[in-house]
């Protein structure tokens, strides 16, 4: 027996109002994949560059998205150069997938603190770490344990993303949908996977 077709499969705007769903499901339930999506920068270099980072908040009215990282970490460099960023989505048990693209802004001092305030004590320990992320060392080091003396290191990326990708893998036909901001609603199409 077939399954019944969902709505978002032959609906743009219901496709919309999906993609949307399990982006916010993400900040949510720690257990979902979209809780953890690949953030994809333009490295210094000039060679795209890809990380996985946690999914902390998201308002689809506003179309943005927050992560956070150390300020010294290389991302961050990578964003302060070039904001043009990416996030990738994939929750393989209902194979879907989910990109967005816009411009990312950096928020650090006081512009971050309620988010620095608002994490928890083992996340806030991740930024206290000496030396900086991606520095050689000579051998593992011990996570640290005073979670405030990272406090100078912390920044939350904010993106606003301005076309979203929706992809669907379906046996009965993949289905894909691109979206892009026109400043005032989103414009949907259906493209071919």
């Amino acid at each position: 027996m077939t399954e019944p077709v969902p709505h978002h499969a032959t609906d743009l705007a219901a496709a919309l109002a999906e993609a949307l769903r399990l982006i916010g499901r993400g900040v949510a339930d720690r257990r979902s994949a979209f809780h953890t999506p690949t953030l994809a920068t333009i490295g210094l270099d000039g060679a795209p560059q890809a990380r996985t980072v946690v999914l902390r908040a998201v308002s689809a009215p506003e179309r943005l998205v927050r992560v956070h990282t150390d300020l010294r970490s290389v991302k961050a460099a990578e964003l302060a150069a070039d904001p043009r960023a990416a996030l990738h989505f994939y929750e393989p048990k209902h194979q879907v997938q989910i990109r967005l693209s816009g411009r990312a802004q950096l928020l650090s001092g006081d512009a971050a603190e309620p988010f620095w305030t608002a994490s928890r004590p083992m996340s806030r320990r991740c930024y206290a770490s000496e030396p900086a992320p991606g520095t050689p060392i000579p051998a593992p080091q011990p996570a640290p344990l005073d979670e405030d003396c990272g406090r100078p290191n912390f920044a939350a990326i904010m993106l606003r993303f301005a076309t979203l990708e929706w992809l669907w893998l379906w046996a009965e036909g993949h289905r894909r949908a691109r979206f892009r901001w026109d400043g005032a609603d989103w414009v949907g199409e259906w493209v071919a996977a």
